[in-house]
């Protein structure tokens, strides 16, 4: 047996983890998804300033191959039309996938107009108020809805192929040759040898479950991802407030770190990520972490691989299924 080369699953970049405004220290909402080969990468939201961002980073636009918009209060979604011009000033030719809100759309082809932006490529717009599920590049998504003062949502990529070995030895058992026929039923193909009909199926063996991550608009209520959150291997989740704040959190439809981490321990998610961070959790001049009492309270409910984001993060989850910070 020998294991196909199959893609495996990604890495996540923040480019913004604070809530509402920047501060200093971190940009407002956006996040990249990239996968595993090619270079190719998505972005979930892209508030103000997010196109600077990405000049600090190692991805291109002309990568981007879909934006996904998890709602349209103005830290998610703000630096959209900035983005997508500076796209097309790049030399950008490709089309571009959007997906969100039917109200996306509106807003994007109002703003082309008004301020006369003319585009070299296509926008090509996928609304969630139509279409539930959508094969994008390596994964499958789908979307849940969540609770804030707007239409929110929460993004479910999983993988649409996993990691497979071939049985060799059940292939030289059947008599099939190695070469061209065993390539063939390596890409998943049925093959005819000497008048009989070989399934793919019966000779390519998966290797252990899809994986499935969770990247969330803003939230209130954590437990709505019940149905599609049990055992995801990462879940992203704003964890604007401290418990403290519990009464003002409910109030702006934010969650609180305990409440995100109780619900990934309830729920067994192997990795959790917090970020969209109040403003008032900063570090102080002495350079002692105003962020400690987030993660203490996170810690204090969920026993799982926890990490507090900051901008210019950059994890990949590798076969062991524990989330990793790079370097």
């Amino acid at each position: 047996r020998y294991a196909i080369k199959v893609l495996t699953f990604m890495e996540i970049y923040f480019f913004g983890t604070s809530s509402g405004a920047p501060t200093k220290e971190r940009n407002v909402s956006g996040i990249s998804l990239i996968e595993s080969q090619g270079g190719a990468w998505y972005l979930i939201d892209c508030g103000e300033g997010t196109q600077h961002q990405v000049l600090r980073s190692s991805m291109s636009l002309a990568s981007l191959k879909a934006v996904f918009i998890t709602h349209l209060h103005g830290d998610h979604c703000y630096g959209l039309p900035g983005l997508l011009a500076s796209a097309g000033l790049s030399g950008r030719t490709d089309p571009l996938v959007l997906v969100g809100p039917d109200r996306l759309k509106d807003w994007l082809e109002l703003t082309k107009t008004v301020s006369e932006l003319h585009l070299p490529y296509e926008l090509q717009y996928i609304s969630l108020d139509k279409i539930q599920d959508y094969r994008i590049g390596q994964f499958n998504v789908s979307h849940v809805e969540l609770s804030h003062r707007i239409a929110s949502v929460g993004y479910v990529f999983s993988e649409a192929e996993a990691n497979v070995s071939l049985d060799t030895l059940k292939l030289q058992d059947s008599g099939i040759p190695q070469g061209p026929l065993w390539g063939q039923i390596q890409s998943g193909k049925d093959v005819e040898f000497q008048g009989a009909i070989y399934k793919s199926a019966d000779y390519v063996m998966p290797e252990g479950k899809k994986k499935k991550i969770i990247i969330c608009g803003d939230n209130d209520s954590p437990d709505l991802l019940e149905a599609v959150g049990f055992e995801c291997d990462i879940l992203v989740h704003e964890g604007t407030y401290t418990k403290d704040m519990e009464e003002k959190a409910k109030t702006v439809g934010h969650s609180y770190a305990g409440l995100v981490a109780n619900f990934a321990e309830r729920n067994k998610i192997r990795n959790l990520i917090l970020t969209h961070f109040s403003a008032r959790y900063q570090a102080s001049d002495n350079g002692v972490d105003g962020m400690v009492a987030l993660q203490n309270e996170a810690e204090n409910e969920y026993s799982g691989n926890l990490f507090i984001a900051k901008d210019f993060d950059r994890f990949r989850l590798p076969k062991s299924g524990n989330l990793e910070r790079l370097e």
